[in-house]
């Protein structure tokens, strides 16, 4: 890490020690201007950001990533979203050539075949676009939360992202599952109707299930895969990655 990125990064720590989430979002917006922006996915957290950063301000940035293989659900939400707040939200889209070139090779579903095929498809769908998309960005937002998984209990409010060489902010890292849905209730933000099917968690649409009760809430992201392994590469630590190699072994 940059020695002054690390110095920014302790600096906006200590500047926003205590602040809510809509603080936090609005401190960073005055601190990156347009070279900050909102990855959503449109899950739950994804649309609580969403809302608050468009009470804030409606022309801060948001993108998200098309895959290809999203369920229709994600779609609806999407237009909804766009039409309910009346902004833009950039849709980035993988490189087809390297998208025909992978399902001709290994076939349309070679997510189950392995999880080294599992994470090229996420590679050439997710992890590419987005590339792209920080390379022109200081920062990027995004709805983790430390409770979701076993590879996210470390989750920092402002970290550096290893993956992408820039700053991350991840506001509702220390919130409750139940806070987050408050928070939709209480200010009528849309939200997917898989999650009125028992999807807590939605990607693609070959890669997510609804869960039984008594599960993990991450429980139906690639299920077929042990849980130290259900990252799609987006929000990988290099420790975290350290440990899954050392799992593999």
């Amino acid at each position: 890490m940059p020695e002054d990125t690390q110095n920014l990064i302790k600096q906006l720590s200590i500047e926003t020690q205590g602040y809510s989430a809509e603080q936090l979002l609005k401190h960073l917006l005055e601190q990156f201007a347009d070279k900050i922006a909102l990855a959503t996915s449109f899950g739950a957290e994804d649309q609580v950001l969403t809302d608050m950063l468009c009470k804030i301000d409606r022309n801060a940035k948001i993108f998200t990533l098309d895959t290809g293989r999203l369920p229709q659900e994600t779609y609806e939400l999407m237009q909804a979203t766009r039409e309910k707040y009346g902004i833009q939200i950039d849709i980035l889209f993988p490189d087809y050539k390297k998208v025909e070139e992978m399902v001709n090779k290994y076939g349309p579903n070679l997510f189950y075949n392995s999880i080294e095929e599992r994470k090229l498809c996420c590679q050439i769908r997710k992890i590419e676009p987005l590339k792209r998309k920080l390379s022109g960005l200081q920062a990027w937002i995004c709805g983790l939360r430390a409770e979701q998984s076993l590879t996210r209990t470390a989750l920092q409010r402002i970290e550096f992202d290893e993956n992408f060489g820039i700053i991350k902010a991840s506001p509702l890292a220390d919130w409750t599952t139940e806070k987050v849905w408050d928070y939709i209730h209480k200010n009528n933000v849309p939200y997917s109707k898989l999650h009125s099917r028992g999807y807590p968690s939605i990607g693609c649409a070959p890669c997510t299930r609804g869960i039984k009760d008594g599960e993990d809430i991450r429980a139906g992201r690639w299920w077929w895969e042990k849980p130290e392994h259900k990252e799609c590469g987006l929000h990988l630590h290099k420790e975290d990655d350290k440990n899954k190699k050392e799992v593999r072994s």
